[in-house]
């Protein structure tokens, strides 16, 4: 094909009607993209074409000189001055210039190349001068003799293409949206520990199904519907519980989540949620195993910091990049927003508000600073003392969280998180609860196979640290949590992680005994 372009570039005739197709023969410059999430095809080109022939086009180009942006130094100077002088046919734009260097669509392609043969063929017909010379005949009927099974079989791969392009037209999902869906199929177990009954294996899957789907092509509105039957091995206390497992043991399909997020500006991003809203809908969690339980850790507390877990529901959100190292995240989620009843609804029930500054200083740091001021939020995970004793009051609570993320290799990340909660109890024995969590963790990519993770979490589930009311107990020992999971990426479709959650001093009572859960989780992705 080197030879072929040489021809091309040897023959100012050639060479000029290909530049010349760039112009379109038109006034207007057609885009080369659309803002659609509709594929590319014949009838999304077509309103372009009428744009085309509905442009003006200048006068009639005798000289190069009128034609502002072409200069004598440019490379397809000469070609483009022989064209226009020799056959007349080229057009510029309406501002005087050609714009050789824009990409063209087809249709400018097709519409620049008619118009040059009208012209040659208007010139071979009323036999004005010696224009069109033998030569450049004789070069173009060389060429098309010598390249005649190239091009045959670039025609054949197009038609191909076309066909395949009109098929996947015929027979797509949707213009708009993009279907996808994933099941979490989990094997688990108490290999160890007094678990009162709870000593059977059991086995429950969540499955998914969402629609993606995109208006303008910066916009996204996404759909989710799940059913959820897996149950933790332990429900008490809260401390290794597992992400993944649902809250009504049932297979009953229902609208696990819908958000809608639409560009402001440039650099702003705003999201409306409608049900199921979680923190990592709002803000960045920093934490490599966040994996929304499909993928990474095992168990709630593996996921992420345990503060973020206060903020979930229906909703807004907006992040704001300052630049591609600072981004700020706010938020507003309320986990009853669809109750009128008392103390209930969008705004006069429980809620979380949450402010993130999210710092990336490069590739393989990222720095989180949360603060998450909650109504009536549980911490969902930790002793006994820091979840269920609180609820049954009306409380108020602040709190802060630092989260890290450090690549130290391509094959190794350090993370981590603190985590610090101060409640304040507003009815009865009215008081202040401290508690605090933190976690280490340690994550090696690819380790055995691309795609594939493992990763070990040694932290503090949360802890009440010191409380003065009567309402919550402070936890007079310290429970750790040590977690390890291997991620096997099978396929692109399959990924299978066996993993294993020791919880020492359950309820951060030394009393207990150690508790040891094990869990075997596919994920199946389509």
């Amino acid at each position: 094909m080197q030879k072929f372009w040489a021809y091309l570039l040897a023959s100012p005739a050639i060479c000029g009607a290909m530049l010349s197709i760039a112009t379109g023969a038109s006034a207007g410059e057609v885009p080369t993209t659309t803002e659609t999430s509709e594929p590319v095809g014949v009838t999304n080109l077509t309103p372009q074409v009428d744009k085309v022939n509905q442009q003006e086009l200048i006068s009639q180009v005798t000289s190069v000189s009128q034609l502002s942006d072409v200069q004598p130094t440019d490379w397809a100077f000469q070609a483009l001055q022989s064209l226009v002088e020799r056959y007349g046919c080229i057009a510029g734009y309406p501002n005087g210039t050609y714009r050789g260097n824009r990409a063209m669509t087809r249709y400018e392609f097709a519409a620049g190349l008619n118009a040059c043969l009208d012209r040659v063929n208007e010139l071979i017909a009323t036999a004005t001068a010696d224009l069109v010379t033998k030569q450049d005949l004789a070069t173009l009927q060389k060429l098309r003799e010598e390249f005649a099974a190239e091009l045959a079989t670039l025609r054949g791969r197009v038609d191909a293409l076309e066909a395949r392009a009109a098929e996947l037209e015929a027979n797509q999902f949707s213009t708009t949206s993009k279907l996808q869906g994933q099941v979490v199929a989990v094997f688990s177990d108490v290999l160890a520990g007094n678990n009162g009954d709870n000593k059977n294996t059991t086995l429950g899957a969540r499955a998914r199904i969402e629609f993606v789907s995109s208006f303008t092509g910066q916009d996204t509105l996404f759909t989710r519907i799940e059913s959820n039957n897996i149950n933790s091995p332990i429900s008490s206390p809260q401390q290794g519980n597992l992400f993944f497992a649902g809250s009504s043991g049932t297979t009953d399909a229902f609208l696990g989540t819908l958000w809608y997020k639409f560009p402001v500006g440039k650099k702003t991003q705003a999201i409306a949620i409608a049900t199921g809203g979680a923190a990592d809908d709002l803000t960045s969690t920093v934490n490599i195993f966040d994996g929304d339980g499909a993928f990474g850790a095992l168990s709630t507390f593996g996921t992420r910091n345990p503060i973020y877990n206060q903020i979930g529901g229906a909703g807004l959100g907006v992040t704001h990049q300052f630049s591609n190292k600072v981004g700020l995240s706010l938020g507003y989620l309320a986990s009853s927003a669809n109750d009128p009843a008392s103390k209930s609804g969008l705004f006069d029930g429980a809620y979380g508000a949450l402010a993130q500054l999210t710092v990336k200083p490069s590739d393989r740091i990222a720095l989180g600073l949360t603060y998450i001021n909650s109504y009536n939020q549980p911490i969902l995970t930790g002793s006994e003392a820091a979840t269920s004793d609180i609820t049954s009051e009306a409380f108020s609570s602040n709190s802060y969280g630092l989260q890290a993320s450090i690549g130290i290799s391509e094959k190794f990340v350090l993370g981590g998180w603190a985590g610090y909660t101060r409640s304040q109890v507003l009815t009865g024995d009215t008081g202040d609860v401290d508690i605090w969590n933190y976690a280490v963790t340690l994550g090696f990519p690819d380790l055995g196979k691309k795609g594939n993770l493992a990763g070990i979490i040694l932290g503090m589930e949360p802890k009440v640290t010191s409380s003065s009311t009567s309402a919550v107990s402070e936890d007079l020992d310290t429970s750790y949590h040590i977690e390890a999971f291997y991620q096997y990426k099978i396929s692109d479709n399959i990924t299978i992680t066996p993993g294993v959650i020791w919880i020492t001093a359950p309820d951060h009572n030394d009393t207990n005994d150690d508790v040891v859960i094990g869990a075997l989780r596919t994920t199946f992705s389509f």
